[in-house]
């Protein structure tokens, strides 16, 4: 491997765990939101989380490069400050997280749906509060739900390239990531670091769906068990 496409690699690694940590933060929040809440809005709000799957990934980096220009509406004259977002890695960061967000936030509603509310319930009825009930209870019995959103949402994050691409360019050793360093393999005819490159995403995207599909497959063998002693 040269040192362009380590530096890629080890890009892509970084941009995606921080995509991912930047992604949980508000998607886990806003799945148990709507798995669990009825309130006015919730369909539109669902279908805006979900919009970049269905939107080009050029699209989505265009609307990234609009709000983060000087006078968009996260640029330097809205904030009083430059966010040093545009032609960075922190820009590939965003543009992965918001790519990924409709998958972690689809994968982990799942998951609280799959959380009998009865069992929120009993633990309400003990005394805990909803906060105390949400991180005593519903968290670690979906716990595997989550680390399988989460490794999808990081798969999805180090094969982004169309957003990323647009807001944060194809820089090598600044923001050149896996996606775009095949790309420009390509481009340029290395086949032989493009094939490389591509064998190393096939690599870690098997591997990632191998290991969610078997979290989630347990998870759903678990649930479907009967809880000892529980309410018939």
């Amino acid at each position: 491997m040269d040192d362009s496409a380590l530096t890629a690699l080890l890009l892509s690694l970084q941009v995606a765990s921080l995509a991912t940590l930047l992604v949980l933060l508000p998607g886990v929040p806003l799945a148990y939101l709507l798995a669990r809440f009825e309130f006015r809005g919730k369909g539109l709000l669902s279908g805006l989380v979900g919009l970049p799957l269905v939107l080009p990934p050029t699209a989505v980096g265009y609307l990234l490069l609009e709000a983060f220009s000087e006078d968009g509406i996260l640029g330097r004259d809205s904030l009083g400050f430059d966010p040093g977002i545009l032609l960075t890695w922190k820009g590939a960061v965003v543009a992965s997280g918001v790519m990924a967000m409709p998958l972690v936030v689809r994968t982990a509603r799942v998951t609280f749906e799959g959380v009998d509310p009865r069992l929120e319930m009993m633990a309400r009825t003990l005394g805990h509060g909803r906060l105390a009930t949400f991180v005593s209870y519903t968290l670690p019995l979906s716990f595997k739900g989550l680390l399988a959103a989460a490794i999808l949402g990081f798969t999805r994050a180090i094969g982004e390239f169309g957003a990323t691409v647009t807001i944060a360019g194809n820089i090598p050793g600044r923001t050149q990531t896996l996606a775009s360093a095949i790309f420009s393999a390509q481009q340029v005819g290395a086949d032989r670091e493009a094939y490389f490159l591509l064998a190393v995403s096939l690599a870690v995207g098997l591997t990632s769906i191998l290991i969610s599909e078997h979290l989630v497959r347990d998870r759903l063998a678990g649930a479907s068990k009967p809880p000892s002693g529980g309410a018939r």
